[in-house]
C-alpha cells in the first residue's frame, strides 16, 4: 500500500534556498505549496502545485494543516487529476457538508472528464446517451425517467439534424430525452431545459479536417457531457425543480451515405437549412434539441457545446464563452461562473447576426458569410430553433473545457470546467 505524501498549504513564501518565488518546498515527511501573489494567488498556486506533484509521480496525497478550505481542496483535485493514473487523494476533512460537497463535485466532474477522454470506439452516440442516463438515474432513481431515440425513430419524430449528421456512420445518431422531476407530479411545469451537443467523433465529414485538427475530436461531445455533469451536481446539491435534458448525439463521418454539401435539412419547426460545410455539424444536431426544449415552454433554456474554433480564438482555452440576445440571461451564467470560481466571458450576439447566415436555396445556411464572426453566427443559427427566436435562452460555447496539451494547471484532455457553472445556474434561477 502506497504511503500518502502529506501536503500542507502555506500562505508565506518558501525559504530562499528553494529558489525565488518557489511554489513547492519539502521536508522529510511532507510537501508544502506556497500560495502567494508571486506564485499566482491561492487557487492558481494550489492547482499548479498539484500538477507539479503529479508530474513528480506522486500517486497518493493527504491534505494536512489548517489552511485548507473547500475551494483550495477542490483546486488541488482539479490539478491533481491525471487521465493516465489512478491517484488517491485524502481531502483532509471529516464527515460533514464540506466532504459531501467535495465528493459531489468529484463524482460529477470525474464522469465528465472520463467520458470526454474516452475513445470514440467506446463512446459512440448511443453509448454516450446510455451512460448519461444511467449515471443520473442512479443518482436520483425515483425522479428520473428517460428514453433514447435512434434509427427510424429519429425520422419518425422529426429530428432530422441528428439523423442527417449521423447517417454517415454505421452507428447512427441518438437522442437522449431525460426528465428529472423531483416533484412526483406528472403535470408539474418544466422549469429549465438543458441541451448538449454530443458529437462523439468529428471527422469534419466531406469538409474533412486535417489529421492535426481531427486528433482530439473525440472531445466534440463535451457539451453533452457538461450539461449532464452540471445536472448531476445540481441534483446532489438538492435540486427541487423539474429539468429536462436533451443530448443530441452523432458521429460525423465520411461514407457513401453521409450528408453532403448542398443538402438541405427541413426541421420539424419548418426551418430549412442548407449545408455549406459538413464540419459545421454541431449546430445541426443542437437544433433538434432546442426545438424539443422549446416545445416544453420552460422558463429558461441553456445549451452547451464545443461549437466553434472562433470562440477559442477570441478567449483562449481558459474561459468558456457565453452568448444570449438577453442581457439578463447572459448575466445569469456569468454570475454563476463567478460564484463557482469558473471562468466565463460574454461574446456578442445580436439579431443582425441572424442575417449573416443567408442561403439561396433555404431559409438559412449552416455557416456565415465571409468575414462574419464565427461564434456569433453559429449562435444565431441556433436561435432559429428556439421559441420566439431566442427568448429565455443562453448558449455556452465551451472554449475552456478541453486542452489538447497539458499546461501548468490542467492535465491533457477534459477539464470539467463548466460543470459547477451549470449546476449553480440550475439552482439559483
Amino acid at each position: 500500500m502506497t504511503t500518502a505524501m502529506q501536503v500542507k498549504l502555506e500562505t508565506t513564501a518558501a525559504a530562499e534556498h528553494w529558489g525565488k518565488n518557489a511554489l513547492l518546498s519539502f521536508s522529510d515527511s511532507e510537501a508544502r505549496i506556497h500560495a502567494t501573489e508571486a506564485t499566482g494567488g491561492k487557487l492558481v498556486a494550489v492547482q499548479r502545485g498539484a500538477r507539479r506533484l503529479d508530474g513528480m509521480g506522486v500517486t497518493a496525497v493527504a491534505l494536512v494543516g489548517g489552511n485548507w478550505d473547500l475551494e483550495t481542496r477542490w483546486a488541488f483535485w482539479a490539478g491533481y487529476y491525471n487521465p493516465n493514473r489512478k491517484s488517491t487523494l485524502d481531502w483532509g476533512v471529516g464527515d460533514g457538508e464540506e466532504l459531501k460537497e467535495l465528493e459531489a463535485r468529484k463524482a460529477a466532474s470525474l464522469w465528465v472528464r472520463e467520458i470526454t477522454n474516452g475513445t470514440p470506439e467506446n463512446v459512440f452516440p448511443r453509448a454516450l446517451a446510455e451512460s448519461a442516463a444511467d449515471m443520473l438515474q442512479k443518482l436520483a432513481p425515483y425522479a428520473v425517467e428517460y428514453r433514447i431515440l435512434s434509427g427510424d425513430e429519429l425520422v419518425e419524430e422529426g429530428f432530422m439534424g441528428i439523423h442527417n449528421v449521423g447517417r454517415g456512420s454505421v452507428r447512427g445518431g441518438a437522442m437522449l430525452q431525460l426528465d428529472y422531476n423531483p416533484t412526483g407530479k406528472e403535470d408539474a411545469p418544466v422549469d429549465i431545459c438543458l441541451v448538449g451537443k454530443g458529437i462523439t467523433f468529428d471527422s469534419g465529414g466531406y469538409s474533412i479536417k486535417p489529421s492535426a485538427g481531427m486528433a482530439h475530436m473525440k472531445s466534440d461531445m463535451g457539451g453533452a457531457a457538461m450539461v449532464t455533469g452540471g445536472l448531476a451536481l445540481a441534483i446532489a446539491r438538492g435540486l427541487k425543480k423539474r429539468v429536462k435534458l436533451y443530448l443530441c448525439c452523432a458521429e460525423n463521418l465520411v461514407s457513401g451515405n453521409a450528408f453532403k454539401l448542398g443538402d438541405i435539412i427541413r426541421y420539424k419547426n419548418g426551418v430549412t437549412a442548407e449545408i455549406l460545410n459538413t464540419d459545421a455539424e454541431g449546430r445541426l444536431v443542437l437544433a433538434d434539441g432546442l426545438i424539443a426544449a422549446s416545445e416544453q415552454n420552460p422558463r429558461y433554456i441553456l445549451d452547451a457545446a464545443t461549437l466553434t474554433g472562433a470562440a477559442k480564438m477570441a478567449v483562449g482555452r481558459d474561459y468558456n464563452s457565453v452568448m444570449s440576445f438577453e442581457d439578463e440571461m447572459a448575466e445569469k451564467v456569468l454570475s454563476a461562473a463567478k460564484l463557482e470560481n469558473e471562468k466565463a466571458w460574454r461574446l456578442p450576439l445580436e439579431k443582425f447576426h441572424m442575417e449573416q447566415i443567408p442561403s439561396g436555396f433555404a431559409e438559412i445556411a449552416n455557416v456565415g458569410v465571409d468575414g462574419s464572426p464565427g461564434a456569433s453566427t453559429a449562435a444565431a443559427f441556433l436561435a432559429k430553433f428556439v421559441r420566439d427566436d431566442g427568448r429565455g435562452w443562453v448558449h455556452i460555447d465551451l472554449s475552456g473545457s478541453y486542452l489538447p496539451s497539458p499546461n501548468d494547471q490542467w492535465a491533457q484532455g477534459a477539464k470539467g470546467h463548466g460543470v459547477r457553472t451549470i449546476a449553480r445556474f440550475l439552482l439559483d434561477n
